[in-house]
């Protein structure tokens, strides 16, 4: 059990459901970026979803994919993003939090290496989207073996045959996209997520949390309500690109997390 599976079992139990928020490691600086994620569970975030920056984002959009370019001239780096998860583990011990990011740089370092390194700083799951279920083996395995959640995206262009394979090997969550597209490009809609949450059911016992397009506490309650949780990314990820205090950052936050709640 990782704290991911914990945070589930206990939102369940509890009735509720799950809200996750992203943002990115070091935008627009180190320190403000960790002011804002020490401050995420107090705002009513169950997990932490934390990108790792990247010259080249395939599945974001314009404001994310600024967002990592912002922390990269700020010299962000792997070893940044591990030590700021550190930082945060010296005072919360208990919230899931998920690396988001894409396999290149992981390469880079090196598979093993990698994953002591993120599992030592406090990492519960990962997300790589550039890693289809085909890839297994090149990292999804070994970090299952390390104790952490790999967890696979869905879309609506997942169908009945692709399916399974996606779900394979696919622990913690499964992250359903509600939009075809990058992040940040549309609204997600409930008539459409809504039946597509619930054939993934049929197939897995894992929790469905849904992400992209959804920007507005009503939006997160409305998503959230035909699924088990929802993401936010891009709206909490501008309002810090516009250089908005941490206190109100924070504030916008705990909003969609309470309309995500009220579910």
């Amino acid at each position: 059990m990782t704290r991911i599976d914990d945070t589930f079992a206990r939102l369940k139990a509890e009735g509720k459901k799950a809200f996750v928020a992203y943002i990115m490691g070091g935008d627009p600086d180190e320190a403000t970026s960790l002011a804002v994620m020490k401050g995420l569970p107090a705002a009513g975030v169950d997990v932490i979803e934390l990108g790792m920056p990247f010259t080249d984002p395939m599945a974001d959009g314009p404001t994310i994919q600024a967002a990592g370019q912002r922390a990269l001239e700020k010299g962000m780096t792997m070893d940044k993003v591990l030590n700021m998860v550190r930082a945060f583990r010296a005072g919360d011990n208990a919230t899931p939090i998920v690396l988001m990011g894409y396999y290149n740089p992981i390469y880079s370092r090196g598979v093993d290496r990698f994953l002591n390194d993120a599992t030592e700083a406090g990492i519960d799951g990962l997300i790589v989207v550039d890693l289809p279920p085909e890839e297994d083996d090149e990292l999804c395995i070994p970090a299952q073996k390390a104790g952490l959640n790999f967890i696979r995206l869905a879309t609506p262009t997942t169908d009945d045959k692709r399916l399974p394979k996606v779900l394979q090997n696919t622990s913690g969550f499964v992250y359903y996209v509600s939009i075809t597209g990058i992040t940040g490009a549309a609204a997600a809609q409930a008539t459409d997520v809504g039946p597509e949450v619930a054939r993934i059911k049929r197939s897995t016992d894992l929790p469905i949390i849904v992400g992209f397009g959804i920007n507005t506490p009503e939006a997160a309650k409305t998503i959230a309500s035909v699924a088990d949780g929802c993401v936010v990314g891009s709206a909490i990820v501008k309002d810090i690109g516009e250089g908005r205090p941490v206190a109100e950052v924070l504030a916008k936050v705990k909003a969609l997390a309470d309309g995500a709640h009220s579910a």
